[in-house]
């Protein structure tokens, strides 16, 4: 099982970013999906998570600007960010907790993709 993240970059103060991560390999089935962040010297903080469209979870300095769904047939978890803050400026990383064909249910990372807000 592979994540894979893409749509990082170098963005103005209040622009916006869209983030996706699509999960592909053996997968049954994808329990949760989220996205971390990890700002330099700084330890990794959740950002928000998803199990459904009416379950879903978000740090408390990105509510009401982040907006995070999931397209189930696509395995993808995405993130949209509004409004971004100088110190929304980290490495972001999506997690999905996964079942696999083989029935083994394990936390998967993706590589991590850099979003810088800056002007």
């Amino acid at each position: 099982v592979q994540l894979q993240a893409f749509g990082g970059g170098l963005v103005q103060p209040g622009g916006s970013l869209r983030l996706s991560c699509e999960a592909s390999g053996t997968i049954f089935s994808i329990n949760v999906m989220g996205w971390y962040r990890q700002a330099p010297g700084k330890q990794r903080e959740l950002v928000a998570a998803i199990i459904s469209s009416s379950s879903t979870n978000y740090a408390d300095s990105v509510k009401g600007r982040f907006t995070i769904s999931r397209d189930n047939a696509k395995n993808t978890v995405y993130l949209q960010m509004n409004n971004l803050k100088p110190e929304g400026t980290a490495v972001y990383y999506c997690n999905a907790l996964i079942r696999t064909t083989d029935h083994n249910t394990i936390d998967y990372w993706g590589q991590g993709t850099l979003v810088t807000v800056s002007s």
